[in-house]
């Protein structure tokens, strides 16, 4: 099996990788990475000095590729499958990548900033950055139900990396900034990510070590 994913199934961008490689049944080694382990962190760093999860490994042709956006634009180029995640349309494929980063940068990264406040000790916490990420989820959320109204997925009815970023990105900040039924397109869109098998299949094997999330 040439395709080796190093991961960790917490990671959110972790998770957005998977969702890929499970839609498409594509076959793949995954290894969970431990960081706090020094031999696997060292290992890791070697083979990736910046030491951020995702990165697959493809043994086929010699390659490393990091970063989910990526790794998935690999697959869909050098493994396709009935779900192409990258639109053939140059405009809709501008559109959906505007979507990928969108989740990426204004959901998941200001639901990072709150989480890892949550692990600071005592007297090192940074409450305005926390209200910052906070506000700029709440933007965010009313980004994301007007853009949805009508559509069953990101992009319409077509299925790809843009819902591939929004799962997790969606699922954690629901943790960080709950819903609680004010954004009923956002919710029911997420719904529909967890009900899609390749989500499900993600997100049932991050069960395990969902108590790990500070809450």
């Amino acid at each position: 099996m040439s395709l080796h994913l190093y991961y960790h199934p917490l990671s959110s961008f972790c998770w957005k990788a998977e969702i890929a490689l499970y839609e498409n049944g594509t076959a793949f080694v995954p290894h969970i990475v431990n960081l706090m382990d020094e031999g696997e962190r060292n290992a890791f760093y070697e083979m990736w000095p910046i030491g951020k999860f995702p990165v697959l490994r493809d043994d086929r042709d010699d390659r490393i590729i990091p970063e989910s956006s990526i790794i998935i634009e690999y697959l869909d180029q050098h493994y396709p499958g009935a779900t192409k995640f990258i639109p053939s349309d140059p405009d809709a494929a501008r559109q959906m990548r505007m979507r990928d980063r969108f989740y990426d940068l204004y959901l998941q990264l200001p639901m990072q900033k709150i989480t890892a406040d949550k692990m600071r000790p005592e007297g090192m916490h940074d409450p305005m950055g926390v209200a910052d990420a906070r506000r700029a989820i709440e933007t965010a959320y009313r980004m994301v139900e007007e853009d949805l109204a009508g559509k069953t997925w990101a992009m319409g009815d077509a299925f790809t990396m843009a819902d591939c970023a929004a799962l997790p990105a969606l699922y954690y900040a629901d943790f960080r900034v709950p819903m609680e039924g004010r954004f009923p397109n956002a919710q029911k869109y997420l719904e529909r990510l967890k009900a899609r098998p390749s989500i499900a299949r993600t997100l049932k094997e991050a069960e395990p070590y969902l108590h790990m999330v500070p809450r």
